[in-house]
């Protein structure tokens, strides 16, 4: 079956169904799915914008609501998982995921489903040290903390998904697995990103997390954004045993939403099962992961580790057993059809009546209740409404003064991973800030691929196969192999990346920044996406 998968959408989904019906009546090609590596922005009404982690003058409708109210259906089963720009709130509903519009699936915090056979899994949000440990706590009305740590990945997710041992086919990332640089070409990415070269030649850059994912997981696709570059690598995994068949994984990342003749290039064939329906499935195996892992739900901010065989934990293995696959599939009567229940659960935004006094609300999903409710699940927004009323835990819903932490990770609780770049330390002209104050201008795509040279199939798009360690180690060849090219750029971009390393101690994202007056701003390639007007001032 044929699958297109699209970057950063930022809530353009006319765009970017219409770009799929122009390449059926240009290229007579029309996918069976289609795949979003967040950003997605599933924005309802006024209330979402006020829970988007970007900028005021950047909170703009969009087109999902047309979707959401019904006016408009997906064309094509689309499959998303959460990024760092999100209705927060929205997706919050839909922690184990759900519909969100009719023909639109959101995979949750982290999800496995499977459709013709074929098995999809992803991790919703970016990785942030500081963080990662905490249960999901947040809730709306979010401050300014929570409305950027409601979209960090959590351990608990990652541990879900490291007890998977069956193959996975496809899987997603908002941001790019640490070290996956160094298996596609990294000279080419450094020269149209010379901002990486601090992260790349350090190893930082990406998410040990999702890294971590990949390794256990080691899909045949995986699939990132964020960093708003088109890049591709072939990483060939290590083997644990002589028995065990080597494997290999096809990394893409994706631009934001391309012109149709791009678009093109991100459609691959994927061997599916021609005896299996068109309709999306539960994955027996995740549920069953998800009924052994249910007593592990936090919903407290206080930080915590996953249970290790350190002897400190009676249990360790939250693996399932073929046993538990088959109670769940009896549980189902053998029917994993995941049924078409999307409800409205807001009110959609009118363009004849706007009201921008809308006030988020903490809500809980049906969808959630129902799910909850047939495989013995907590619904982790009625834990957390409980904890509100209780007045338990420390209730962000409260909105109480949160003292800032570096990226790091927190003074009390130190980062079981020693970096935090996932989502860049040094600036990312690519990427918004939410302090960003400054102009900006809509500059040319760009796009890295393994070779010019070769054709735009997604078979051959992969180069420099390597094996990657257990440990990550990168060998010195490798963090120092781009040429020269980069030394003939011109003093300012030198500047900048010294800047990025001296002042290494001031927030990329939010919260209050004086300590950042007299940086030079840098321009935004994608902002035009969120405002058009902004757009017409740099044409």
């Amino acid at each position: 079956m044929k699958v297109a998968v699209a970057g950063c959408c930022h809530g353009a989904l006319d765009k970017m169904y219409e770009t799929l019906e122009l390449l059926q009546r240009r290229h007579n090609v029309r996918p069976d799915l289609l795949l979003c590596c967040g950003d997605f922005q599933a924005v309802r009404n006024e209330a979402d914008l006020r829970c988007m982690a970007v900028p005021a003058k950047y909170r703009h409708m969009q087109t999902f609501y047309r979707y959401y109210s019904g006016e408009k259906k997906a064309p094509v089963l689309t499959i998303f998982i959460g990024g760092n720009h999100e209705a927060s709130n929205h997706l919050q509903e839909l922690p184990y995921g759900g519909w969100v519009a009719p023909n639109i699936y959101y995979l949750g915090y982290a999800g496995v489903v499977r459709f013709r056979g074929v098995r999809i899994g992803g991790i919703s949000g970016i990785f942030k040290s500081h963080d990662y440990r905490k249960g999901h706590f947040e809730c709306p009305p979010y401050n300014q903390q929570t409305i950027r740590s409601a979209y960090h990945v959590r351990n608990i997710e990652v541990f879900k998904l490291k007890q998977l041992k069956r193959p996975i086919d496809i899987f997603m990332s908002h941001d790019w697995p640490r070290s996956i640089y160094h298996y596609g070409n990294k000279k080419q990415l450094l020269k149209m990103k010379s901002f990486f070269r601090q992260e790349v030649e350090s190893n930082t850059l990406g998410s040990p997390a999702a890294s971590e994912l990949l390794q256990h997981l080691k899909p045949t696709y995986w699939f990132s954004a964020h960093l708003h570059v088109k890049f591709a690598a072939f990483m060939q995994h290590e083997t644990n045993s002589k028995e065990e068949l080597p494997k290999a994984t096809k990394f893409l990342a994706l631009d934001k939403c391309l012109p149709h003749r791009d678009f093109l290039q991100q459609i691959i064939d994927v061997e599916h099962d021609p005896n299996a329906g068109d309709s999306l499935e539960y994955d027996a195996e995740w549920i069953a992961v998800l009924k052994a892992t249910n007593s592990l739900v936090n919903v407290t901010q206080s930080s915590w580790n996953m249970p290790e065989k350190n002897g400190l934990h009676a249990r360790w293995d939250y693996s399932v057993t073929e046993e538990a696959i088959k109670e769940v599939l009896e549980e189902l009567n053998h029917d994993l059809k995941i049924p078409c229940n999307f409800t409205l659960t807001a009110a959609c935004y009118d363009p004849s009546k706007p009201q921008k006094n809308m006030e988020p609300v903490h809500t809980i999903n049906p969808q959630t209740t129902e799910f909850c409710a047939q495989f013995g699940l907590t619904d982790i927004n009625d834990r957390i409404q409980q904890a509100k009323e209780e007045g338990s835990g420390r209730g962000e819903c409260e909105e109480e003064e949160e003292e800032e932490m570096d990226s790091t990770g927190s003074a009390e609780e130190p980062s079981e991973y020693n970096t935090d770049n996932s989502g860049l330390s040094s600036f990312n002209p690519d990427e918004i800030m939410l302090d960003e104050e400054g102009g900006d201008e809509d500059l040319s795509t760009c796009s890295v691929d393994p070779s010019p040279d070769h054709p735009p199939e997604f078979s051959t798009s992969f180069s420099d196969i390597r094996i990657m360690p257990d440990s990550m180690a990168v060998s010195s060849d490798d963090a120092t192999d781009s040429n020269n090219e980069e030394l003939e750029k011109s003093a300012g971009s030198k500047q900048v990346e010294e800047k990025s390393s001296t002042e290494r101690s001031l927030k990329r994202v939010g919260g209050d920044e004086n300590g950042n007056s007299g940086v030079k701003k840098i321009k935004r390639r994608n902002q035009a996406i969120y405002a058009a007007e902004d757009e017409d001032k740099t044409d």
